[in-house]
């Protein structure tokens, strides 16, 4: 856990606590292999020339982290392994579908956002992505019914780092920026763009980024609800 000079003297306590999914309360990287090495084990007899692990790196790569839609990463699968006997749609659809059983939490997850609670804390999450295939993903993890509002990129018609985003969820809250907390692992569409709507922003640390300058940063979730009560204890 580490602080920084980042945050400025506010009176207001902090009320709610805006969550990001992927990376940040989703073990993506974790998720995302045991998915493909399960896509792989029920297709595998239809492209029996290939091996799991050059299917599971070549997903990997083309994936990107996520951050590249899988209709392009599976024609790209297709084109590239010369698979004929079935289509790339089959193979999304199959990911649609099947994904959520993958889903797989980062640890502390449940035990964190129930302290929070505790706290007598609000809490919401933003997260850019389809709907509602990620809506899927957070039943998955049973932990929607800890979240209000939930906020999908696709079903709002706006994405991170769009400021409008925050808005909204600050809005359905009925606080003000200073009065939340926002917790991402996207060093811009999180951290940046947390800061830039006036909130404070804590970086859960990823293996794929260094050097975030955020408010607060932490490698477990279970660190986050101390942060709060500490923010608030010199806040009162």
């Amino acid at each position: 856990m580490k602080g920084n000079s980042f945050e400025k003297d506010v009176v207001y306590m902090i009320k709610a606590v805006i969550f990001d999914l992927d990376a940040t309360l989703l073990d993506r990287d974790t998720s995302v292999r045991q998915f493909i090495s399960r896509q792989y084990d029920r297709f595998h007899s239809l492209f029996s020339h290939l091996d799991k692990e050059t299917y599971t790196t070549k997903f990997i790569e083309l994936d990107c982290h996520g951050y590249v839609w899988k209709d392009r990463v599976y024609q790209q699968m297709v084109t590239a392994f010369q698979i004929d006997s079935l289509s790339w749609e089959t193979l999304l659809q199959d990911y649609l579908q099947e994904f959520c059983n993958s889903c797989v939490p980062f640890p502390d997850l449940q035990a964190m956002l129930k302290d929070l609670q505790q706290q007598g804390l609000q809490l919401a999450m933003i997260t850019n992505g389809k709907y509602p295939f990620q809506l899927d993903n957070i039943k998955a993890l049973q932990i929607e019914d800890y979240f209000d509002p939930i906020l999908i990129s696709e079903r709002e018609g706006m994405k991170k780092p769009d400021p409008a985003i925050f808005q909204r969820a600050l809005s359905k809250l009925d606080i003000e920026p200073s009065e939340a907390i926002y917790v991402g692992d996207h060093p811009v569409n999180d951290v940046q763009a947390a800061q830039k709507a006036g909130m404070l922003s804590i970086w859960k640390q990823n293996q794929h980024w260094d050097q975030v300058e955020a408010n607060y940063i932490i490698d477990d979730l279970s660190e986050l609800p101390a942060i709060v009560q500490q923010i608030n204890k010199r806040r009162r």
